[in-house]
């Protein structure tokens, strides 16, 4: 993160690689590499920073700008430089606020009061707006303000927030002319309803948040996209100032495990229809308001820990919610639908409450259900199927992973709400099941049986003269390897899960720990764009890609290519005439190399791909080697495809097994 020392700002080395256009191991190099590298200013041994104008002007007068210069990497560093977050983001929300007010037709929200310094900023960032688009400027300013302080801000991730504003649409019957979130955060979810294909003056959105900072985000980012929105930064529950509101829609990720929200104070509140929330269910209380918040016919769809459809504590309100109809539906999404990543949150729906035809059954849907834990994950959450899935279980076709309930069965003295309780288990696997899998496994074994007749062959030589070695930086010196980094890609043009028409592999660190492989795709058509101004890394045939985190390192051939290389990667592209491939990436990945190429400061620790050892080898000999690594990979593949498989043939007959189905012959 960016400091100021005085009145200069400083940078690390992973903002100068963003400066340049380049990866940060490069910038590592050029400061061993060169004398007249700029000295740091502050900062640690492990992290050190160096003065801002200093490095721009190292980089011009050696030429290591990548990239054409960027006025948006230029500046943020001395937002940073700021240092304390809600300055930071105060300023961001007043630069979409000025950018907004060039619109004729938008009036321009409050601007926060600034200081000189911050006004300056203001200033530069409207007049980068002119060249880079007003819309860029700042959603590239509010996305390294959430990066910056991602452990402080829990944003609603934007495809969990299409969903559930679709979830909101579909149930709803006629337009949505009002929408609430009572917990706005940056907007994310009142963005999301505005974007379902109304114009933005035929929608009213309503926010509220807690914190000033959030409320101000959320203020200009909606302004930005068009919207004249009634954004207040008050506590919602102790305060509501939306209270004579009836909102069409409300969406709402709420915090949760918050004990001091109000319990006793708000103990007589006419919100409570179902009852007091206990002081441990906050989640209950903020149910409970946005059901107050809703029109006639409203609905409201809230993200919620999983803990809530079943706590003891919550029971009679839950009860109360199932008996009055209002509670439609609950959805359990696979893991890594949103933070905190590791656990899979509910979605309720919930529908204002029709006294003259009130709701007997409840939908209870598991998206997460018959998934394998390789395919749940943050990196691994295919987002048009789960729409599609959530689409068709809100029309009523109930699949394996859903079924309605009538709301009699589940008012019981545990009232559990959890889907994963209610949804039957998949069918037992058929006869052509087992002799499918039978079948994959007798492959796999005959290739198994073919390769380690091969490799068992090879042996130890004893008595031989150790091989000198040479390092990955001494080969890129030589000319025998070129080296090239992978980055990060925008969410928005990057698909996820199977692989659409017209696009190429991003390759990832969580994709290839997958058996299955790569599950990013990015378009065909961004390549090119990107390769243009830096932003896109692409493999070619025989590259070796190398995993740059110590915990997950690995070296690959890239049959598949091309592929985009995402961060923490790495293609080494070996010149033919001096270096195998094959060679190259099976001396590479040898535990003994990353042992001495890593940092060893933590589980995140970082390899560095020039410290990487190779044994010096003729030619002919570095290719019969790597006959011997295709042969070692192939050994891998298949002994993966047997351990998939052998897991499903043992899931399938222990459920036969323990369905009395299973014969002999």
């Amino acid at each position: 993160m960016s400091k100021s020392n005085g009145s200069t700002v400083l940078v690390t080395l992973a903002e100068i690689a963003r400066l340049a256009g380049v990866g940060r191991a490069a910038v590592s190099n050029w400061r061993r590499r060169y004398k007249s590298f700029p000295a740091a200013m502050g900062g640690t041994d492990t992290s050190p920073q160096f003065s801002l104008p200093d490095i721009e002007k190292w980089l011009r007068d050696e030429n290591k700008f990548k990239v054409p210069e960027r006025p948006l990497e230029r500046l943020w560093p001395e937002f940073e430089a700021l240092g304390d977050r809600d300055a930071m983001g105060l300023l961001v929300a007043a630069v979409g606020a000025r950018l907004s007010a060039t619109r004729a037709e938008i009036p321009s929200p409050d601007l926060p009061k600034l200081g000189e310094v911050e006004t300056r900023l203001l200033e530069r960032a409207v007049t980068a707006a002119r060249s880079e688009g007003a819309e860029r400027t700042f959603d590239f300013l509010l996305g390294r303000w959430l990066r910056t302080h991602v452990r402080q801000v829990t944003a609603t991730p934007e495809p969990l927030a299409a969903l559930m504003a679709s979830i909101a649409s579909f149930v709803h019957d006629g337009d949505v002319r009002t929408a609430l979130d009572p917990a706005c955060g940056t907007g994310t979810l009142l963005l999301a309803v505005g974007r379902l294909g109304q114009g933005p003056q035929e929608v009213k959105l309503l926010g509220q948040d807690n914190e000033p900072v959030l409320a101000a985000l959320t203020s200009a980012r909606l302004a930005m996209a068009g919207y004249l929105p009634i954004v207040t930064a008050s506590d919602t529950l102790r305060a509501d100032v939306h209270a004579g509101v009836r909102a069409d829609v409300v969406l709402c990720n709420p915090p949760s495990n918050e004990r001091d929200w109000g319990h006793e104070e708000l103990a007589t509140d006419p919100r409570w229809v179902y009852g007091l929330p206990p002081r441990t269910e906050p989640e209950l209380a903020w149910v409970q308001h946005a059901v107050a918040s809703m029109a006639p016919g409203g609905v409201c769809v809230l993200v919620l820990p999983p803990a809530v459809a079943v706590r003891r504590a919550g029971r009679r309100i839950r009860a109360g919610l199932l008996r009055a109809g209002v509670l439609q539906a609950v959805i359990a999404l696979p893991p890594g639908a949103a933070p905190p990543h590791s656990v899979g949150l509910h979605l309720w729906v919930l529908r204002a409450a029709d006294t003259r035809n009130p709701r007997t059954d409840l939908v209870l849907m598991d998206a997460a259900h018959g998934l394998d834990a390789t395919s749940v994950g943050k990196a691994g959450i295919d987002w048009p199927r789960l729409q599609a899935g959530v689409s068709a279980t809100l029309r009523g076709e109930h699949s394996s992973g859903s079924v309605s309930i009538p709301v009699i069965e589940l008012l019981d003295e545990k009232v559990d709400l959890t889907p994963a309780r209610h949804i039957p288990g998949e069918d037992a696997a058929s006869v052509a099941d087992l002799r499918r899998s039978w079948t994959r496994f007798g492959a796999h074994l005959d290739e198994l049986r073919d390769i380690a007749a091969s490799l068992s062959t090879l042996h130890p030589a004893e008595g031989h003269d150790p091989v000198s070695r040479t390092t990955v930086a001494e080969l890129e010196r030589a000319g025998a390897v070129e080296i090239f980094s992978g980055q990060g890609l925008p969410d928005q043009i990057v698909h996820r899960g199977e692989r659409p028409e017209d696009t190429v592999p991003v390759l990832t660190v969580p994709g290839l720990l997958l058996p299955g492989g790569t599950e990013h795709w990015l378009p065909a058509k961004e390549v090119p764009r990107g390769m243009a101004d830096g932003t896109v890394t692409l493999t070619a045939s025989e590259d070796v890609i190398v995993v740059g985190v110590t915990r997950s390192f690995d070296a690959r051939v890239d049959v598949g290519a091309p592929s985009v290389l995402g961060p923490h990667l790495y293609a080494l592209r070996a010149d033919p005439s001096l270096l195998d491939p094959w060679f190259l990436a099976g001396c590479l990945r040898a535990p003994s190399n990353v042992r001495q190429a890593g940092t060893h400061a933590s589980t995140s620790s970082r390899v560095d791909v020039r410290r990487l050892q190779v044994p010096r080898l003729p030619l002919h000999e570095q290719q019969r080697y790597g006959e011997i690594y295709r042969k070692i990979t192939a050994f891998e593949r298949e002994l993966h495809g047997m351990n998939s498989v052998s897991s499903d043939l043992g899931r399938s007959l222990g459920d036969l097994l323990a369905s009395g189905g299973l014969l002999s012959v």
